[in-house]
């Protein structure tokens, strides 16, 4: 289990863009070493958000060498926040490395 603080919610540009948070890169070092990648890079997680957890996928982002979280609508205005706030998460892999 991970947890991963400050980190800056963000908006991909354009219509309909998705809200990412970028994992840090010791935690994306941890996930890459002890994780079994899917088609696309993605590794299946739980996350919690303040009060708020659901499944997920963390996908590989080679232009940052990290892993970029989404966190959807239902979440974001569950948990009350928005791009720029910086939030603290807990993230548990669905599917470690044997």
């Amino acid at each position: 289990m991970y947890t991963v603080t400050a980190a800056e919610v963000w908006r991909y540009p354009g219509p309909g863009g998705w809200h990412f948070v970028t994992l840090p890169p010791e935690v994306a070092d941890e996930v890459r070493a002890r994780s079994v990648a899917k088609p696309f890079g993605s590794v299946s997680a739980r996350v919690t958000l303040d009060a708020v957890s659901w499944e997920t996928s963390l996908f590989a982002d080679t232009k940052r060498e990290s892993y970029l979280l989404p966190i959807k609508a239902s979440v974001r205005r569950r948990a009350g926040i928005e791009p720029g706030d910086a939030v603290t998460l807990t993230i548990a892999l669905a599917d470690p490395a044997a």
